[in-house]
């Protein structure tokens, strides 16, 4: 079967769908259910509630008759929690770490990006989302290691990868049917991002999605793909750290380092200015103290953007 990606809700399997929005750009999360009998496992909300509604829209269209009853966040990015508030009667779970980290991660921290004096390139990226009316709800379950779920018959694992992408990251695993909902540890079609690290925690949780021998991965943003989409996520990921590490070595800036880096080997995968973002966690795990930091990256990236848009023209 052709892996979707066209926006909307998907059958996977028996009984287990994925929601896709049809884009890996920023803000386009994907989310996945799993149903058993008059029960549901919501696999993470959406950016905003305007986002959330035609999801749960999607399901009650095509899933009618299911509750659901479980909701996981994979992790503490907005668009994978902020349309909880939607679905409050269910038990919402987490790990330890991405519950924590939720407190401080709400609507407000994009308002300085929305702001007049932003630069109109970062802020062009959230200006396309509605984020009024959004209250944070936190998970009502946390833990840390693996937690198993019974979903009616069925038995859901969730299993915690971070610190990779994010400090709190978990993938949800689905042994009867063979499938991973991975989070942002997976991006297909497009760079992800490496927002926490270390470098290293992004591989080994390739290699731990890789081990669960699922024929189905959904990962955070992009189509539904398999494993070799996955052995190629870690193949970027490797290039990235090897990259990242020698030009530090060289004391090479991220900005020189990243208009370097071998594009030409990836120039399958959108919104390349990302690789920027990567480069930098690298450069943070060596430096041992904070640097480069987010504000100054996110600015580098949009001028990268710019400049490959001239390569590619030129």
């Amino acid at each position: 079967m052709p892996h979707p990606h066209t926006p909307g809700l998907h059958r996977l399997a028996d009984e287990t769908y994925a929601y896709l929005q049809g884009t890996c750009a920023t803000g386009y999360s994907n989310a996945g259910l799993v149903c058993s009998g008059d029960e549901a496992l919501l696999v993470d909300t959406l950016y905003t509630l305007g986002q959330t509604r035609q999801l749960l829209s999607a399901i009650a269209e095509s899933v009618p008759a299911v509750d659901i009853c479980w909701v996981v966040n994979t992790h503490h990015d907005g668009d994978h929690w902020w349309g909880n508030q939607l679905v409050a009667d269910a038990l919402i779970v987490s790990s330890t770490s991405a519950a924590q980290t939720m407190r401080h991660a709400g609507p407000e921290t994009v308002v300085p990006f929305l702001s007049p004096d932003t630069d109109p390139r970062l802020r062009a990226i959230l200006e396309p989302f509605d984020f009024a009316g959004i209250t944070p709800t936190y998970p009502t379950i946390t833990f840390d290691g693996e937690l198993e779920l019974t979903v009616g018959r069925r038995i859901v694992r969730v299993i915690e990868v971070g610190p990779a992408h994010t400090i709190g990251d978990v993938i949800i695993h689905v042994p009867d049917q063979g499938v991973v909902y991975a989070g942002d540890v997976q991006v297909f079609g497009g760079h992800g991002v490496v927002h926490s690290g270390p470098i290293d925690h992004c591989i080994r949780a390739c290699d731990t999605i890789l081990e669960l021998d699922a024929d189905t991965i959904v990962p955070g943003h992009g189509p539904v793909g398999g494993k070799p989409e996955v052995i190629r996520v870690r193949d970027y990921l490797e290039r990235v750290r090897d990259h990242a590490t020698a030009a530090h070595q060289r004391g090479q800036s991220p900005a020189e380092a990243a208009r370097e880096f071998g594009f030409a080997e990836f120039a399958d995968l959108e919104f390349a200015e990302r690789v920027i973002l990567n480069i930098g966690a690298v450069y943070r795990e060596i430096n041992g103290d904070g640097t480069p930091g987010a504000g100054q990256l996110l600015h580098q990236m949009v001028d990268l953007e710019e400049s490959l848009k001239t390569r590619v023209s030129a």
